[in-house]
């Protein structure tokens, strides 16, 4: 069984094939496998753990595509509905030198058409974590479908990740997004939560006020990724700052999922030694926080999502060949 579950959308990215244009100035777009839980998964594998993706697609070419590349690249698509009558979501990104990016989503039924019906107690129980978005929370059916599993995840004792993803163009409003996405702080083990969504989400620029209301909400283990600036992480004993690995990007996609996968896949090699996020050392969250530094850097220097992330191997021969300063 895997070892992380991933559960939330998969989806078609068309992604703009020139930089620094919005969606509807792009002149054309080049066919990529999308959906940051199924990035994260096929992250995860590449770092070295098993991986496994609970979501829904239509029974269209895209769909069969989508599942083809999960199945080819190791994760397990058990979990993976195919039902009647759902188009495969689609999403048209164009990405800006900054790292921002564009996006204009098409689906009929959200972009994670799940239902709660579909969850397999038994296959969800049988990982060490699951982890999940915000996106899967927006569509009533879907968010009691992410419900279902973070409750079976719960009683199971597993670790449960959330990346909350934000994406304004897919709610009616900010705040009702706002509280949506901090409901999914509940009961959550690790949250991860990029800089740029800091601030909406919390209230305040500052890492350790953000940091220490997620503690105070149960989170055993915060994380802000921060781009070119690296990443913070605080639990209720340890904090720091692990600062990013300089490269020459040439697309910023992906790079959070790369992350996050390579978090996930250590934190549940460190399970098995029965070491918990809450009780890692400082030293440990640094090493930890370095490598995921390393992971997201190296999926920068190449197109694409789930083509442009790295082996473990690799990223260990990166990060020897910079030495233990870091950059």
């Amino acid at each position: 069984m895997p070892d992380v579950i991933c559960l939330g959308e998969l989806l078609i990215d068309f992604c703009a094939t020139v930089r620094d244009v919005s969606v509807g100035e792009a002149p054309g777009f080049a066919k990529a496998p999308g959906g940051a839980p199924a990035n994260v998964a096929v992250a995860v594998v590449r770092s070295g753990a098993s991986a496994g993706f609970i979501g829904a697609v239509g029974r269209d070419p895209f769909g069969d595509f989508l599942a083809g590349v999960l199945a080819a690249e190791g994760v397990d698509t058990a979990g993976l509905a195919r039902p009647e009558g759902v188009k495969t979501p689609l999403a048209f990104v164009a990405v800006r030198s900054d790292g921002t990016g564009d996006f204009l989503f098409y689906h009929d039924a959200g972009l994670a058409p799940l239902k709660a019906e579909w969850i397999d107690p038994a296959y969800v129980a049988s990982a060490a974590a699951l982890h999940f978005g915000s996106i899967s929370r927006i569509e009533p059916d879907a968010r009691a479908a992410t419900d279902k599993a973070r409750r079976i995840a719960a009683d199971a004792g597993m670790l449960i990740s959330y990346d909350p993803n934000y994406r304004p163009r897919l709610w009616p409003e900010a705040p009702a997004a706002r509280d949506r996405i901090r409901e999914g702080f509940a009961g959550t083990t690790v949250a991860k939560v990029s800089a740029e969504e800091w601030a909406f989400i919390l209230g305040t620029d500052d890492f350790g006020r953000g940091a220490e209301e997620l503690l105070g909400m149960g989170v055993e283990l915060v994380i802000r990724s921060e781009g070119g600036r690296g990443a913070s992480f605080a639990t209720a004993a340890a904090s720091g700052h692990v600062d990013a690995f300089d490269v020459q990007p040439v697309e910023f996609t992906g790079a959070g999922d790369a992350f996050t996968g390579s978090i996930l896949a250590d934190l549940v090699a460190l399970r098995k030694r029965g070491a918990a996020p809450g009780g890692l050392t400082r030293e440990d969250l640094t090493g930890l926080i370095r490598r995921a530094n390393a992971t997201g850097a190296l999926t920068t220097t190449r197109p694409g999502a789930i083509p442009a992330l790295p082996t473990r191997p690799r990223v260990e021969a990166f990060m020897a060949d910079r030495g233990a300063a870091g950059r």
